[in-house]
């Protein structure tokens, strides 16, 4: 028997989870009239996809701005040493900050990537101030984001 978190997925599954990321408060109803299937069995795949991982949490896109995150910056942090404990304790740490959205360890040239949100420069600069006292952080590089390009719509699954 294969690994459910290994199964392939199908068309409709595919259709599902595309529907499902760009229009998350769509009806059963009609999420199973765009994919050709009765709202039973559509169901069903809906409540397989979510109990084999494929659909981790289902949310709104809020407008930043309007709750005073409308800037956003990204910044590279190099800690002074990289042991495992550093890591955990950096990590431990940088959870708790609210204007941190996203926080990747990466490898190269430096040892994280943090993307920021943040309402104005002075509350920019306030956070930077937090990030520069997290455990072992040596030293950080900032790039403040002046235009949004293309955002993340979430994962391509349609072909």
């Amino acid at each position: 028997m294969s690994d459910p978190k290994t199964r392939q997925l199908d068309r409709i599954d595919l259709t599902i989870l595309g529907t499902l990321q760009q229009h998350g408060r769509i009806s059963n109803v009609e999420l199973a009239k765009r994919v050709n299937l009765s709202p039973s069995p559509c169901l069903d795949r809906v409540k397989r996809l979510e109990a084999e991982g494929y659909i981790e949490r289902y949310g709104a896109t809020l407008n930043a701005a309007k709750l005073k995150y409308g800037m956003s910056a990204f910044i590279q942090v190099t800690l002074d040493r990289t042991t495992g404990d550093v890591f955990n304790r950096f990590r431990d740490e940088v959870v708790k900050i609210k204007e941190v959205a996203e926080c990747h360890m990466v490898a190269g040239g430096f040892d994280y990537l943090l993307k920021l949100r943040f309402e104005n420069m002075q509350a920019y600069r306030e956070v930077l101030g937090v990030i520069v006292e997290l455990p072992a952080v040596s030293q950080t590089h900032t790039y403040v984001v002046m235009e949004h390009i293309k955002k993340d719509h979430g994962v391509p699954v349609l072909s």
